[in-house]
């Protein structure tokens, strides 16, 4: 049975079974904050637990490495859409320890794509097209540099509300604690 079948194949029983009311909540997020945070599996269930966060408490984007890589792209916009159309008045910028984007190799990324059919004439195309995808798939050296990157972009951003706080912090994907890096409210 493949992944999908397994996974519709449950969900037709959660549903059957009402398991989903314990979840039923609004599209407004009750403590108001929108948190952006990395996509890595350890942070799934792990951050919210370690911030006392329940099902409609807060907005979650994810990103790889809680990066923001354009102002305005898709992770701007939904930071944008947190704060004016639902309601969030703070943004916490979280990322961890033990990052995958802290050792990511562009080259090897590259490489793996080629490896699963992508053409080598496809990658020239799309940098002759004005793309450093070298660039674009960089990580980072430092974790605490690129929180402190991401929350600048957002607090800086000519579209943001100068009175919406943006935090930073560091979690441990392993214990959970929390780093302080930056306190939006002092700023």
């Amino acid at each position: 049975m493949s992944m999908l079948n397994e996974i519709l194949e449950y969900n037709e029983g959660f549903v059957e079974d009402k398991k989903y009311e314990q979840f039923i909540t609004t599209k407004f997020p009750d403590k108001k904050i929108v948190i952006l945070t990395c996509m890595d599996t350890r942070l799934f269930e792990l951050l919210p637990k370690a911030m006392n966060l329940k099902n409609g408490d807060v907005k979650i984007v994810k990103s790889a490495g809680a990066v923001i890589n354009h102002p305005f792209g898709g992770i701007m916009r939904s930071l944008f859409v947190a704060v004016y159309a639902l309601g969030a008045d703070e943004i916490y910028i979280i990322g961890h320890h033990d990052c995958g984007m802290a050792a990511i190799e562009p080259d090897s990324v590259l490489e793996k794509m080629k490896a699963r059919g992508i053409d080598e004439k496809t990658i020239e195309m799309v940098e002759y097209s004005g793309i450093d995808l070298g660039q674009w798939l960089r990580g980072f050296d430092n974790v605490t540099d690129s929180v402190r990157h991401s929350v600048n972009m957002v607090k800086n951003h000519p579209l943001m509300d100068r009175s919406v706080p943006v935090h930073g912090l560091v979690i441990d994907p392993k214990t959970g604690k929390l780093d302080l890096i930056v306190d939006g409210n002092e700023e």
